[in-house]
């Protein structure tokens, strides 16, 4: 981005001072006036101070990004595990209620990891949600239902939390795994898997191949939209349920069938993926979680 200077005029001056206002900095009676000059430099230069950055009164890249994660408020995005981390003052909001409603999600630290997603899959399933890690439109208005019951109470400790999510779990740092898609749609979940599995556990031997790229992967998952013709000899698995427990089954029979190959290729067919971000990040998420237990 190009650096916010003092004396500088417009919407972008604007968008600032919004934000600071936000945060309860004093603009002075002028307010939201899209001058950058008097109580708009001193309000952002406190705001630096407070966040430890250079206090020079200059929006530059790192204080912008520090302000928009400031004034994320929850709900204002969905939240899912990925790489590069989401992070800022809704991830922050989110794990305070949750830490204090007994689900921990280890620190407070506005940084959504692998402890934050076991935790709000642990809301989720408590609250009869699909317990996908999403933390979407429902969950936000579970979360917010309960805000008498978490806002400023002490979170319980945080300490519990020292075990990783039963997802990767060692699984997937003992095999290596390919995901190869075969078209578009296909391309954005496999992506997703991997980025999730990565996400969890930077020791997850799991990566991202293109079709017909040799590979030295224990197991190869090719994802298409369409099922292989008959006789192809690639065991195939169709998504057809929305239950890890079955869907690692299918898988776990898939795989004892083409152990006899090296590698083990198996063929998931996707029917009727469309473009609905959180649908596709479900998707990889039951993935993930499923082809973890069958190798369990």
């Amino acid at each position: 981005m190009k650096p916010i200077l003092p004396g500088g005029r417009g919407s972008a001056v604007e968008d600032v001072q919004r934000r600071l206002l936000v945060l309860g900095h004093d603009l002075g009676p002028t307010g939201v006036d899209g001058v950058f000059l008097g109580r708009t430099r001193e309000a952002v230069i406190a705001f630096q101070r407070e966040h430890e950055l250079s206090e020079d009164g200059i929006v530059g890249p790192e204080t912008w990004s520090a302000l928009v994660d400031a004034t994320f408020t929850l709900g204002d995005r969905m939240l899912y595990l990925r790489l590069p981390y989401f992070h800022g003052n809704d991830v922050r909001v989110l794990q305070e209620a949750l830490n204090s409603l007994g689900f921990s999600s280890g620190h407070t630290d506005g940084i959504f990891g692998s402890f934050t997603e076991r935790a709000v899959r642990e809301f989720q399933r408590n609250s009869g949600q699909p317990g996908d890690g999403i933390v979407g439109a429902e969950t936000v208005r579970s979360i917010l239902h309960l805000r008498h019951v978490w806002e400023g109470k002490s979170a319980r400790s945080p300490e519990s939390a020292t075990v990783a999510p039963a997802r990767i779990s060692e699984v997937l740092a003992r095999s290596s795994v390919a995901f190869v898609p075969c078209d578009g749609p296909a391309e954005d979940v496999a992506s997703r898997a991997v980025n999730l599995a990565l996400a969890t556990d930077s020791a997850a031997r799991v990566m991202l191949a293109a079709q017909g790229e040799h590979t030295d992967a224990d197991i190869v998952l090719e994802f298409c939209s369409d099922a292989p013709p008959d006789g192809a000899g690639i065991p195939v698995v169709s998504l057809t349920t929305a239950v890890p427990f079955d869907l690692a089954g299918r898988l776990a029979v898939a795989l004892a069938a083409s152990q006899e190959d090296c590698p083990r290729v198996v063929a998931v067919v996707l029917p009727g993926l469309g473009a609905d971000e959180r649908e596709r990040q479900r998707i990889a998420i039951l993935l993930l979680d499923a082809l973890c237990l069958a190798l369990a």
